[in-house]
């Protein structure tokens, strides 16, 4: 469960970084976001194209809900975190039914901790907070 909030909390930095671009929608958003980890993604994990065109879209998805649910000013933050274990579970449910093994699961996973350290990395450089 760990690795998966991981990969979420990944994946949301780069959605984020995509949304801080100009003209940017959702749909363009989504591309920027397959074009730029899809090519690793498949490379490194041994996952199909179709899959892994899966895997992000559920990413995409789920971290653009987890924003909304950040954002609500509106509900308690107990409510948030029931919500936002919801979401988890729910994107867990949908990588399974792609369907991955437990292997590719694993590669995946891999991969996504794996970029999140190198933007960690990238903001300690830069001297950034974000």
């Amino acid at each position: 469960m760990k690795k998966f909030l991981s990969m979420i909390v990944a994946c949301m930095a780069i959605v984020f970084s995509l949304q801080a671009q100009p003209g940017g929608n959702m749909d363009e958003m989504r591309a920027k976001m397959k074009e730029r980890i899809k090519p690793m993604l498949v490379s490194k994990t041994a996952i199909t194209d179709a899959e892994a065109d899966k895997v992000i879209d559920i990413y995409f998805q789920t971290q653009m809900e987890t924003r909304k649910l950040r954002m609500d000013q509106a509900s308690s933050e107990e409510d948030k975190a029931k919500k936002a274990k919801s979401l988890k579970e729910d994107a867990e449910k949908q990588m399974k039914a792609i369907p991955l093994t437990d292997e590719k699961m694993t590669a995946v996973n891999n991969f996504l901790e794996e970029m999140k350290k190198r933007q960690e990395e990238m903001r300690k450089n830069r001297g950034g907070n974000n």
